[in-house]
């Protein structure tokens, strides 16, 4: 059993950056990939980012491709180093736990991901 809880989240003017955070508790978290997706007023949860329980691996949507950065500590930490912000990043960010065969296996696949956190509110004004 993982819980997750993340942190981070804000208002922030466009072009200005943030740094989301996800601790995760629970004695097996080297076990778990790791995601993060985002979800608009009214839009689907989409996959933003993913990173191998390994580390060595990661995974972007094609809409933060070359902004956002994904990374994990060995204390149980994922992190989303997000720059470039724009208006349409506006959204609730959500950290993810997923249970996948390899140690270099990502996944942008919702389904996949057996546990989640409550959440993390970031907007984007211009």
């Amino acid at each position: 059993q993982v819980q997750l809880v993340e942190s981070g989240g804000g208002l922030i003017q466009a072009g200005g950056s943030l740094r989301l955070s996800c601790a995760a508790s629970g004695r097996t978290f080297s076990t778990y990939g790791m995601g993060w997706f985002r979800q608009a007023p009214g839009k689907e949860r989409d996959f933003v980012a993913a990173i191998s329980r390994s580390g060595s691996n990661t995974y972007y949507a094609d809409s933060v491709k070359g902004r956002f950065t994904i990374s994990r500590d060995n204390a149980k930490n994922t992190y989303l180093q997000m720059n470039s912000l724009k208006p349409e990043d506006t959204a609730v960010y959500y950290c993810a736990a997923a249970v996948l065969t390899a140690a270099w296996e990502v996944s942008p696949n919702a389904y996949k991901y057996n546990y989640w956190g409550q959440g993390t509110q970031v907007t984007v004004f211009s």
